[in-house]
């Protein structure tokens, strides 16, 4: 496993990253040993996943091992009382009260990177970053960062905050990073985290369907030429080589919810990178999309 620093953090990070979302207790603890074992150290959840449980699952496992893997969790999505769905709140307070929750649940006194869940441009991201500055000087995280697809977020973010990551979906059926965002946070030397690698198993498995702004007919296109390209690799070594050939990339989360999952990732890392000539055949089938929103 090829580990890399996450921006300007001292982290050090695996390529290939635990997504923990859709993990259920049933094989939990054994997944994420074997995980573990095989040389993933970033394991990433959020207090939104399960009502938390999720947080809890993870906790759990690495109870007794936790200092040789790096636990990065996420807060600004409050639950309703009634359980009936979620709010977003970005404020410090809010902020207070979650992360020591999640702390509980995770069964630790510190979490490696915090990630605010989202964000809009209307946030209060002055109050939102003092917040997580102070949890930085009383220990309780290490690093911050968000999680957000939104250009004039992140632009905000980058000038007002000390974040050293983004977590963004990137994938050959969502290049909008590219058009921007991608070079701006290696120039400011940011790290990339990349999640949706793989379009919802649209580039690998699934029946195509629209996605985003393309066609049905654009998915089976790109499904098609990754398959093309899998020829000496699986379709899902070639969709995680994309995302992480990228020099702004620094790891692919990846959502592992079983043992065959997490095996074709761990076998998708051995294969060569792409190759240039593969590249360019890659990224002509279809047009490249851009942000609409957000700009």
């Amino acid at each position: 496993m090829e580990y890399v620093t996450l921006g300007k953090s001292d982290l050090l990070i695996s390529k290939l990253s635990f997504g923990c979302m859709s993990l259920e207790n049933d094989d939990a603890d054994n997944i994420l040993h074997r995980a573990r074992n095989a040389g993933i150290n970033y394991f990433d959840t959020a207090d939104l996943y399960q009502h938390g449980l999720n947080e809890e699952i993870v906790g759990k496992a690495f109870k007794s091992v936790r200092k040789q893997i790096l636990l990065a969790t996420k807060v600004g999505n409050q639950w309703r009382s009634d359980g009936s769905g979620w709010d977003w709140n970005p404020t410090k307070r809010y902020i207070f009260q979650a992360v020591e929750e999640s702390l509980r649940r995770l069964q630790t006194d510190y979490i490696d990177l915090y990630q605010l869940h989202g964000g809009t441009i209307d946030d209060p991201i002055d109050e939102t970053i003092d917040a997580f500055e102070i949890l930085k000087k009383e220990g309780k995280i290490r690093h911050y960062g968000i999680s957000s697809i939104r250009p004039n977020v992140i632009r905000e973010w980058i000038a007002r905050s000390n974040m050293v990551s983004v977590m963004m979906q990137y994938s050959l059926l969502d290049r909008r990073p590219e058009e921007t965002i991608l070079n701006l946070l290696r120039e400011h030397r940011i790290g990339v985290l990349t999640r949706g690698n793989l379009a919802s198993g649209l580039l690998i498995d699934k029946p195509a369907k629209p996605y985003l702004t393309y066609t049905s007919a654009e998915v089976q296109q790109m499904k098609d030429a990754v398959k093309r390209y899998a020829t000496q690799r699986s379709p899902t070594a070639v969709a995680l080589n994309f995302s992480l050939r990228s020099p702004a990339v620094t790891s692919t989360v990846v959502g592992i919810r079983t043992l065959q999952q997490l095996d074709e990732s761990l076998q998708a890392l051995a294969f060569s990178a792409l190759t240039d000539e593969e590249l360019v055949g890659l990224t002509r089938t279809i047009t490249a999309n851009t942000y609409q929103d957000h700009r």
